[in-house]
């Protein structure tokens, strides 16, 4: 092309491109263009300086440029802002003169029409009068007359007669009437508009419902963000009254606890985990429900959960943190107030007897089942805090009953986070308190590892039908069941279940007092629980009678007379307590705060005006009492040891391996090492350990132990790719191409994404060729002839095979018998390049069979041969028998390794005869069939 129809092609009529070659800016083409636009374009170029700055180049541009077009725009220069430098002096000189005479003369002006009048010149003219005036004014005179202003005139002062006259209050009123009332009414009862906080939805569809039920939630969310809560728990509740989801119950639970409701916030968290079992916001909040409440043990668990699920979340982080600081902050507080117990209700009065400790073991509780933390949910007298009710006292006159309950609820404990720790036992009091009810009925019991307990809960399960002491089936299921519903929090439930119990031991006619102790003391706990303290008084007397001096009865009956405020009942019950045990820090807490009350209401001789109080004998008294520890005792400190045990192996096995891991990413192989190996004296059976030390191995070019190591991982872990990968190291290292290829096989069958596997299995496969040629090199085959013993009686079994290879003088078994046999018949026929007594070989021998005789002597040469004379002879008469030849022939240990060492000879021979086999129509096998069995071959 020339150069004019290239420059018509740039031409701005036909349209370019707005890219400039590099080969255009050039001399001869700059000289020999004639478009004008174009030029200015590569002008533009070089002056960016993009491709290099070349100033020859542009001037000689520019002048083309100006001979084609002069006025061209490219052409125009910006000259820069004149300065004082670039003029002379005289032009700067005169430049500033005339600056200054024209600041001297605006300001003179401006001063002259500040002296003037606007109206100076409109003094003697007539202007049209104001509207609404029939009057000209001049300017120069005023608009309105000056006003005299007369003096007020004074009141005369009022006689005497009259100011007796005067009626104050109509005077008052006139004053009240005259004033305008522009305040606006006051408005009563600010508080939120009478919202309903549940929508009947019967009559809609479902997709009603949800619509309906989402707007709602909306519009708590909306009062959630502005901080209005209370508007915001209606709205949920409308939400979830319409059509229940666990958005609405997550998004409630978050606003009652901002409102510090934190019971109402358990029950909906409660029910988010009954839909959801691990949802990590129900989790969440109702660990933060147990953190105000004082469950820091029920919160960290739920911290946990959360974590397994999500460990990088923040909050739960922070909030298990806190926890723990807390949790170790109230163990030496604990320690130094002395022993604490924590009075349970039910099954913790089978602590005190041996026999019913195993009672207790044989009924354990689902996870469903709220136990320890999530009893919490109702009140903070269902979390087994038996004293809670009684710590603030009510006020004179109101006891009863409804307050009772009232206070349980709503007593100054939950102000403090609502725990229980005051009825927490030490260990050492656990011990004293086993076996009080064995002797004496005694029904205190001692808060057993709840961290235990509730880890354990996942495995346990409800066993309703356990044995409780003397009691028949019957009796003892109703006794479990009320133990479960009371657990739950079912108390009227339980109250009922217990009655039923204590009418059956009636009729039954039983003589077993400590059991229906327990059922009276049981039923007690759920009248002090439902607010009925004046039965829980009765039934508690009743399991004194049974069972004088049991404690838990005594405990119980003291809370009952101080919630109807009989204060000298309940000190002397409080203070039988403590002669039994001195360690029960809630009857001294009682004692201190009635004893306060005594004084204020009797006065200084109040002591005067108590009842007896009974003395209780050296045998009842616990804390004087040293027994030995119960097997289950012992039981439970071997189990706590042992878990403490593993714990700490946990740790150090934790520090352990990161010192490791840091080891080698510094490089320090030999240091990693022995971390790894105290790591397996804690952990034998950890796979990461043993494929990490395997890699220190290899670093150190210690191949045989890298080789134990990994087989060891893959012990553990058959399909582990980490310690297939450095066992084919560790072989490569060895010099066992073989295996190594066998290796990295299989981790790309388990990832075939490894580029590391791929690249070895290539420089292996070298190797091995490499090393199979040195040793075919070394050691020469050498032909060894063959004679069979029963020769003869092959040959009348097959007299038209040719069975014998003339120039070797070989015979050939065609009918092996064993693995040898074939061998040598195999070897014999290939020596010889004898295909057709290779396919007789082939064909009386089972296609089940051949993978295992050819197992200890597959090569690529015999795969070849084998191909060849299934081909050449076999295929024609029995396609069938090929198929299945070659159906089982891949199954063979060696042959994926001996089927990447094949020659371009051997593939053509495999190649010829799978398309020759897919011609064949046969009813055994289709066109499919001989496609997918080829690619395992091809």
């Amino acid at each position: 092309m020339s150069d004019d129809a290239v420059f018509s092609l740039q031409s701005p009529t036909t349209g370019f491109s707005t890219k400039v070659p590099v080969e255009h800016l050039d001399y001869d083409f700059i000289e020999k263009c004639k478009d004008v636009k174009y030029l200015e374009k590569i002008l533009r170029i070089l002056r960016s300086g993009k491709e290099g700055i070349y100033p020859h180049l542009i001037e000689f541009c520019e002048s083309h440029l100006e001979k084609l077009n002069p006025k061209s725009r490219a052409l125009r220069k910006e000259n820069p802002v004149a300065t004082k430098a670039s003029l002379s002096k005289d032009d700067w000189n005169q430049i500033v003169d005339d600056l200054t005479t024209w600041a001297e003369e605006t300001k003179k002006t401006e001063t002259l029409m500040k002296q003037e009048s606007v109206f100076d010149d409109l003094v003697k003219v007539k202007i049209p009068p104001v509207r609404s005036s029939n009057c000209f004014v001049p300017l120069n005179k005023r608009s309105f007359p000056k006003q005299t202003t007369n003096p007020p005139k004074r009141v005369l002062p009022r006689d005497y007669q009259e100011w007796d006259k005067f009626n104050v209050e109509e005077e008052c009123s006139k004053i009240d009437g005259s004033m305008p009332k522009n305040d606006p009414p006051a408005i009563l009862g600010t508080g939120h508009p009478n919202i309903k906080k549940e929508v009947d939805a019967s009559l809609l569809s479902h997709q009603e419902k949800l619509f309906l039920a989402n707007r709602e939630k909306d519009k708590g969310n909306e009062a959630f963000r502005a901080n209005d809560f209370e508007e915001a728990v209606t709205y949920y509740s409308r939400s979830l009254s319409i059509f229940p989801t666990v958005n609405a119950y997550n998004n409630r639970a978050q606003a009652e606890i901002r409102l510090e409701h934190w019971h109402k916030a358990m029950r909906d968290c409660r029910q988010v985990l009954e839909l959801e079992p691990r949802n990590k916001k129900a989790l969440l909040r109702r660990a933060t429900i147990y953190s105000h409440m004082g469950s820091f043990q029920m919160a960290s668990e739920d911290l946990k959960v959360v974590l397994q699920e999500e460990p990088n979340n923040a909050a739960a982080m922070q909030l298990l943190s806190k926890n723990e600081k807390m949790m170790s902050d109230c163990q030496p507080e604990q320690q130094s107030k002395g022993k604490k117990i924590l009075i349970e209700e039910v099954d913790e009065d089978l602590c005190y007897d041996k026999e019913e400790q195993e009672e207790q073991r044989a009924c354990p509780v689902q996870p469903s089942q709220p136990v320890g933390g999530e009893e919490s949910s109702a009140a903070p007298a269902e979390r087994g805090d038996m004293g809670n009710a009684q710590k603030k006292p009510h006020s004179r006159g109101d006891g009863g009953p409804h307050s009772e309950s009232g206070n349980s609820h709503h007593g100054h404990w939950r102000g403090k986070g609502g725990t229980s720790d005051k009825y927490k036992v030490p260990e050492e009091s656990k011990e004293k308190v086993t076996n009080g009810s064995s002797k004496r009925g005694s029904t205190a019991s001692a808060q057993g590892d709840k961290g235990t307990t509730v880890g354990r809960k996942a495995e346990e399960t409800v066993n309703l039908d356990a044995p409780c002491g003397a009691l028949p089936p019957h009796l003892s299921r109703l006794k479990n069941e009320g133990n479960l519903l009371f657990k739950n929090g079912q108390f009227a439930d339980a109250l009922e279940k217990y009655s039923q119990a204590i009418q059956g031991y009636t009729d039954s006619g039983i003589d077993s007092p400590e059991d229906l102790c327990i059922l009276y003391s049981n039923r007690a706990a759920c009248y002090l629980k439902d607010g009925n303290s004046q039965e829980c008084i009765q039934d508690c007397t009743r399991a004194l009678e049974l069972q004088p001096f049991s404690l838990k009865p005594l405990l119980r009956r003291a809370m009952a007379y101080e919630s109807l405020e009989r204060y000298r009942k309940a000190y002397v019950d409080y203070k039988t307590v403590l002669q039994i045990d001195i360690s029960v820090q809630a009857a001294h807490d009682s004692v201190n705060r009635i004893t306060r009350l005594l004084i204020e209401q009797d006065g200084p001789e109040w002591r005067e005006k108590l009842p007896d109080i009974p003395l209780v004998p050296l045998s009842a008294q616990q804390h004087r009492r040293e027994e030995p520890p119960s097997e289950q005792v012992l039981q439970a400190r071997a189990e706590k040891a042992t878990r403490d045990a593993e714990r700490r192996a946990e740790i150090r096995f934790s520090a352990l391996k990161q010192e490791g891991n840091d080891f080698v990413k510094k490089g320090q192989y030999q240091e990693a090492l022995g971390k790894y190996t105290e790591c397996l004296k804690l952990k034998p059976k950890e796979c990461a350990i043993y494929t990490n030390r395997a890699l220190c191995y290899l670093k150190l070019e210690r191949f045989t132990e890298a080789k134990q190591d990994c087989d060891a991982a893959l012990d553990l872990e058959p399909d582990n790719k980490k310690a297939f990968y450095r066992r084919a190291l560790a072989n490569k290292g060895l010099k066992d191409y073989l295996a190594c290829s066998s290796d990295l096989q299989e981790v790309l069958q388990l990832d075939p994404n490894v580029q590391e596997a791929e690249k070895e299995l290539e420089e292996v496969t070298v190797l091995l060729r490499q090393s199979l040629a040195n040793a075919s090199q070394d050691k020469p085959r050498k032909t060894v002839p063959i004679t069979e013993v029963d020769g003869e009686e092959d040959m009348t079994e097959a007299p038209n095979s040719e069975s014998s290879c003339t120039g070797n003088n070989m015979s050939i078994n065609l009918k092996p018998s064993s693995i040898y046999e074939f061998g040598q018949s195999l070897n014999a026929a290939r020596c010889c390049g004898n295909t057709e007594a290779c396919a007789e070989l082939l064909a009386s021998t089972e296609p089940e069979l051949l993978p295992q005789y050819l197992s200890n002597q597959l090569d690529g040469h015999t795969i070849g041969f084998i191909m060849k004379a299934l081909d050449s002879h076999l295929l024609e008469k029995k396609p069938n028998l090929v198929y299945r030849h070659l159906d089982h022939l891949h199954t063979a240990d060696r042959f994926p390794v001996v089927l990447m060492l094949l020659e371009k000879d051997e593939r053509r021979y495999m190649t010829q005869l799978f398309e020759h086999l897919s011609a064949v129509e046969s009813a055994e096998f289709t066109k499919d069939d001989v496609q997918n069995l080829a690619n395992k071959y091809i």
